[in-house]
């Protein structure tokens, strides 16, 4: 297993992961709040779990699109996470599919509010 936190490793990860735009929104908001946590994601997060090789980004992507479209109420990191998962490769038809598939585990009403972040065609 990798080191748990790397924070070089980390910026390199969301780099790849995310534009400059949504991480420094994130980051500023999350710094304001709480200062230096926003380093601890990016070294722990990105930079350790992230690193960790058993899965592909996509599988990541995928992973992370059923879980936060599970929870409900966190639709800018839900729309955050769409993003990424376009970024890494994923179509939007893969996407939106991601959350049809989800629907007779997270329930209609979850699956449909996630569906309604995906961009459109």
């Amino acid at each position: 297993m990798n080191d748990s936190f790397d924070l070089a490793a980390g910026a390199a990860r969301l780099r790849s992961l995310q534009d400059d735009a949504t991480t420094t929104a994130w980051r500023e908001t999350i710094d304001a709040a709480a200062p230096g946590f926003d380093e601890w994601i990016v070294g722990a997060v990105f930079g350790g779990t992230y690193e960790r090789g058993a899965l592909s980004s996509r599988d990541r992507q995928l992973l992370i699109l059923g879980a936060l479209s599970s929870m409900g109420g966190v639709d800018p990191q839900l729309v955050g996470q769409i993003v990424t998962s376009i970024r890494v490769g994923m179509v939007r038809s893969e996407v939106a599919e991601c959350f049809v598939h989800l629907v007779p585990y997270i329930g209609l009403p979850r699956a449909l509010a996630a569906l309604r972040l995906v961009p459109a065609p």
